[in-house]
């Protein structure tokens, strides 16, 4: 049985993204002590906003209710995580905070599952989470709310991507869903901006460019091709990007646990991958 190229290349463009995620949260948590966690990512999504817009140029004109439905749903599902998951990058380690964002989408890929050895998978990336959130230490009980807010979120991201994705042929709902995104937290970012040091501005646009313009495009288009649910068990990839960029930029501890998580997500990864590209499809997207 042939394999079908669009879960695959999802799978290169959500690893990169998760990457982008990662690098661009560890470059905004040094921001964190300057300014509030909602004035960082609500400039960060303006940042972003800025740069689709002028990339691609939304088209606002000759959209029905459903389509602007779907894009504010989806802008504030972007607002509420970038918010919550650096609420909890602020108050525990990175790869336990993108542990806990990976639960939103384990919800949604183990709703989607129509066999007994489809929910195989995501239940192994759950137990990979679990060994690489090292349970039984020192908990941040504010920490964890603020990463379960993220996974919900995430969840719901994950959800509206595919729905704004189906509504539009290119990436004019991305941008106007990201310019939502950057309006709805707009009263933390405006106050922010006066206080923000000429230096720190190549953080904030570095991390906006990274972890939103580029890796919202780059999510949006792996659901375009393998499908929510192969994405959202793909999510499981931000714990393994987001532990090694901990350990190399934050110097965060990897222990053997975290590296046996990291095994388990990658390998459950892989065989979802496998699975939605060589099974036979309808209509190519689930």
């Amino acid at each position: 049985m042939s394999a079908r190229p669009g879960p695959f290349v999802g799978a290169v463009l959500v690893l990169v993204s998760c990457l982008g995620v990662q690098t661009s949260a560890a470059l905004s948590s040094g921001l964190f002590g300057a300014l509030s966690v909602p004035a960082v990512a609500g400039l960060r999504q303006a940042t972003a906003a800025l740069v689709l817009c002028v990339l691609v140029r939304p088209r606002v004109r000759r959209r029905g209710r459903g389509e602007w439905a779907g894009i504010l749903a989806y802008g504030s599902a972007m607002a509420g995580m970038n918010v919550a998951f650096y609420g909890a990058v602020d108050r525990l380690p990175l790869g336990v905070a993108a542990a806990l964002l990976f639960l939103g989408p384990f919800a949604v890929a183990v709703a989607s599952v129509r066999t007994r050895r489809d929910a195989l998978f995501p239940l192994v990336g759950l137990v990979g989470v679990v060994l690489v959130t090292r349970p039984g230490g020192g908990v941040e009980w504010l920490g964890i709310g603020f990463g379960l807010l993220s996974a919900l979120a995430l969840a719901l991201y994950t959800v509206f991507a595919q729905r704004v994705g189906r509504a539009d042929t290119g990436l004019h709902g991305l941008g106007l869903s990201v310019a939502v995104s950057a309006v709805l937290l707009l009263p933390f970012s405006g106050p922010a901006v006066p206080r923000v040091e000429a230096g720190q501005w190549a953080l904030v646009g570095l991390s906006g460019v990274l972890g939103v313009a580029l890796a919202f495009t780059l999510d949006f288009t792996a659901v375009r091709l393998a499908g929510a649910t192969v994405v959202a068990v793909l999510f499981a990839l931000d714990p393994v990007a987001g532990t090694p960029v901990g350990v190399i930029a934050l110097g965060e501890g990897l222990p053997p646990s975290a590296l046996a998580g990291i095994t388990l997500i990658v390998a459950s990864g892989a065989a979802v991958t496998w699975r939605a590209g060589t099974a036979p499809s309808a209509d190519g997207n689930t």
